[in-house]
């Protein structure tokens, strides 16, 4: 995919509620047929910025660029810019077609338009043949494919994602987010996707955006965000494995819930994650899951086993302090067991 100079800027957005910051200067480009997820937890104002972009709702500083132009002051419906629910937001009393044309007929286009769109926009969706229906009468993933129809229709120039699989089963939702990829690499128009779903947010972006405490704290390919976690809260948030405090001792650490131990470290990670190290110096660590094994009596780190959970094929089994990591047998409840860990990455703070 050849991506051009960015057609979406945004530029130090800043929002408060009730005299409390929710964004804190806020900036990102989007480029022709990208498509970036805004991944981060519930009231972090991730739609709060979908509906500034959108004109919905004004910025306190900061402003939107579209092709190097302010938007501002610009309304809503002059910048054709498509925006999907996760309710929805179909008019229950017309439809399929009706609702499909609606936004076509508050353009006033003419009749021949508004059929040729609306059949085009529901065989992208799969829906050809249900332009009688009533909405009443779908199902929750035909009405979700029946709102993107309708924000595809008047070919917008960006199409915004509010949480719009968050009420659907798991199944329907890997099904509608390859459908979503198919849909947006054929149209090439940009898109920004706001969920807290880690796993819909790198099966569906170009880039990952993790927004916490009002910014941005981390941005990249979803490959580049997992493997590089760059806090411990982008780790804890994203579930790439334990965090733990660690400390430096010059050729491994000091690990504090499993025991004392020296683990292994990677090339130069700890000249990377402190600018002075010492030897005393405490550092947030990441081990990931499948870097854990099961070691025996003469393991230096160990634990009681409190909780075991079957996850797909594996079990996962945790430890007393909540370190965790997965088997194909499991020990017991109540085991005292010993862990070998064969890598540790250190994380910023």
């Amino acid at each position: 995919m050849v991506w051009y100079i960015h057609v979406l800027k945004l530029k130090n957005i800043y929002k408060s509620y009730e005299g409390k910051p929710l964004l804190r200067g806020i900036s990102l480009e989007v480029a022709q047929g990208e498509t970036i997820c805004l991944l981060g937890p519930s009231g972090s104002g991730k739609s709060t910025l979908l509906r500034i972009i959108t004109g919905l709702e004004n910025a306190d500083e900061g402003e939107v660029f579209w092709r190097g132009n302010s938007l501002l002051g610009t309304p809503p419906h002059l910048r054709n810019f498509g925006l999907i629910f996760q309710d929805y937001a179909l008019f229950p009393h017309l439809s399929v077609f009706e609702n499909v044309a609606f936004g076509l007929k508050v353009k006033k286009l003419g009749k021949e338009e508004i059929v040729s769109r609306v059949h085009d926009a529901l065989k992208q969706v799969n829906l050809l043949g249900f332009e009688s229906r009533s909405i009443a009468d779908l199902s929750g993933g035909e009405q979700q494919r029946v709102a993107l129809a309708r924000a595809l229709a008047p070919r917008p120039r960006l199409l915004l994602f509010d949480e719009p699989l968050g009420a659907l089963d798991r199944k329907l939702r890997e099904y509608l987010l390859t459908e979503l990829r198919r849909i947006l690499s054929e149209n090439q128009v940009p898109a920004i996707y706001v969920t807290h779903d880690q796993e819909e947010a790198f099966a569906l972006a170009d880039r990952v955006m993790l927004l916490h405490n009002g910014k941005i704290v981390q941005c990249g390919k979803p490959t580049e965000v997992y493997e590089n976690p760059i806090s411990g809260w982008v780790a804890e948030f994203l579930g790439t494995g334990n965090v733990l405090e660690g400390k430096i001792l010059g050729e491994g650490f000091v690990e504090t819930i499993l025991g004392v131990a020296q683990l292994p470290i990677e090339g130069n990670q700890v000249e990377n994650a402190c600018a002075e190290p010492s030897r005393s110096t405490r550092v947030p660590l990441l081990i990931r899951p499948e870097d854990v094994a099961l070691g025996d009596g003469k393991s230096p780190l160990r634990g009681r086993v409190v909780d075991i959970r079957f996850q797909q094929n594996k079990y996962r089994v945790s430890l007393e302090g909540g370190f965790y990591f997965y088997l194909e047998s499991p020990p017991k409840v109540g085991e005292e067991i010993g862990v070998e860990i064969g890598r540790v990455q250190i994380l910023g703070k």
